[in-house]
């Protein structure tokens, strides 16, 4: 007999709204370096991985309907040979062209009788590079454990060989604790219930409370869903995509951070909302009101790799539309010090139930005739996924990017995911290509703030250099206006 397990709450929610038009996988890619004079390096990576089996949660499909469903099963055979895909790009190609092949592979749903990931190897990218794409269903991953195994997969030095693939990683498990008395079990549960019951009951009057406060029209202050005006990423979901990166220096941005009394974190989302309050003016339609962003946080303990999704989600309202960008990073850094300090007074459990809640909601908005009379969940949504500190590789080749390419789903056409590595922050933007369709100036106005920022800090605003020349593509309905030629010469794969 197969191996199951129960499907948890929100791992569940995650396969519960997906749509064709709005699949929730979430994924990365990661360029690499070729070492000089190994033409083949990529293709060796493709052979080693197809001769590993998937491992748990990379082996789960799931199982929906019947008498014990929701569970996953495990699958005690794959096809590596469509799980492991080898590409090349043709010659001539630019970085631009590997982002749009990426948004191409990134939009169809994964199959769900199948395990519920695939990778592609894409060689001959420009600058003597490789990348590797990966997409897992988030139903399976989060982004802290899912970054932990992709470097689990890499290694420190160049010359050492090359290390299983991030789906057959076996993570340690954790050790259980010593078992309690029944009747100590049993008071503990009933304590621990109480406390979440009265956790999820606080946040329901604090929702109630300022959605009140927002109707009247003033700023509600906190963490608080379904009160973002809509904005042009909240309309219809279409099945296109699009994508940009962004690469930035880390710790010149703690410096100016630190200027301003705002985190690493604080620093990234102001200039992604001043970014898109920039695109949308640029684009013609300008957004009168705060952004308000869904921002994922993480509720894992270090070391804790358990195949759950393990994650709460703040509701912050960002900076007023015509702010400076100095004076935004002021009201950022104050809206999210409310909004995480609301979060963190909940219990582990109750937080990721109101996450489950508000997906729910979510959900049921998206029904005929509802999202015309409601307000969205938020406008976008900005995550921060823990990354690496050291140079890594991979069968000799220097990794020199990692970016993620999230979801777009639940009706917010607009994700900004982001991860420091060896130096850098690398950012992800993946739009709803039907709405978000010049991604690219979105990555080039993002910087711009930035070089702002850096400036009102008082630090030599110097040259945009990395921060754009990662580039953007995407995929774009027919009748809409490509990316502008400057952008696309400026993402040629240079570093």
């Amino acid at each position: 007999m197969p191996k199951t397990k129960t499907i948890p709450p929100l791992d569940l929610m995650w396969l519960l709204i997906e749509t064709q038009a709005a699949p929730t996988h979430v994924g990365a890619m990661m360029l690499f370096e070729k070492p000089r004079g190994r033409s083949g390096t990529a293709r060796e990576i493709v052979e080693y991985y197809r001769s590993f089996e998937p491992t748990p949660p990379f082996n789960y499909i799931p199982e929906l309907a019947g008498a014990h469903a929701p569970y996953f099963r495990e699958l005690d055979h794959w096809d590596p040979l469509y799980h492991i895909q080898f590409i090349a790009l043709p010659s001539g190609s630019s970085y631009e062209d590997l982002l749009r092949l990426i948004a191409d592979l990134h939009e169809p749903l994964l199959d769900r009788n199948r395990p519920l990931f695939r990778l592609w190897v894409i060689d001959d990218v420009p600058g003597g590079r490789f990348a590797v794409y990966t997409k897992v269903h988030h139903s399976i991953i989060d982004g802290a454990s899912g970054s932990q195994r992709m470097y689990a997969s890499l290694s420190r030095r160049a010359r050492d060989p090359i290390r299983p693939p991030a789906f057959a990683v076996r993570t340690p498990v954790r050790k259980p604790r010593p078992p309690k008395a029944l009747a100590e079990r049993l008071a503990a549960l009933g304590t621990t219930a109480g406390k979440q019951t009265l956790a999820l009951g606080d946040v329901w009057l604090g929702a109630l409370r300022k959605t009140f406060t927002a109707l009247t029209g003033s700023n509600p202050g906190g963490s608080q869903p379904f009160t973002a005006h809509p904005a042009p990423m909240n309309e219809p979901m279409k099945m296109a995509r699009t994508y940009a990166t962004l690469s930035l220096p880390l710790e010149e941005m703690q410096k100016v951070g630190h200027h301003f009394g705002a985190t690493l974190n604080d620093l990234a989302i102001t200039i992604v909302d001043e970014g898109v309050h920039r695109y949308l003016r640029q684009t013609g339609r300008a957004f009168p009101h705060r952004l308000v962003a869904f921002c994922p946080m993480s509720l894992r303990d270090e070391g804790d790799t358990e195949a759950k999704t393990k994650a709460s989600a703040m509701f912050v309202h960002l900076g007023q539309p015509d702010s400076a960008v100095d004076d935004r990073i002021r009201e950022v850094t104050a809206q999210m010090a409310v909004a995480k300090k609301e979060l963190r007074a909940m219990s582990k459990d109750a937080a990721m139930a109101y996450a489950v809640a508000v997906l729910g909601l979510a959900e049921l908005r998206a029904a005929p005739g509802i999202a015309q009379v409601t307000r969205p969940l938020a406008n976008l949504v900005i995550s921060n996924v823990p990354g690496g500190r050291e140079t890594m590789y991979s069968n000799g080749a220097r990794l020199v990017g990692t970016f993620p390419v999230s979801a777009v789903a639940a009706s917010i056409g607009l994700n900004a995911t982001l991860t420091s590595d060896s130096g850098r922050m690398d950012f992800g933007f993946v739009g709803n290509g039907a709405t978000m369709y010049r991604l690219p100036d979105l990555a080039r106005h993002v910087a711009d703030a930035y070089q702002e920022l850096k400036a009102a800090a008082g630090m030599s605003r110097g040259r945009a250099g990395d921060a754009t020349r990662h580039g953007a593509a995407g995929r774009a309905e027919s009748r809409r206006p490509k990316p502008r030629p400057k952008a696309s010469r400026t993402s040629r794969g240079r570093k």
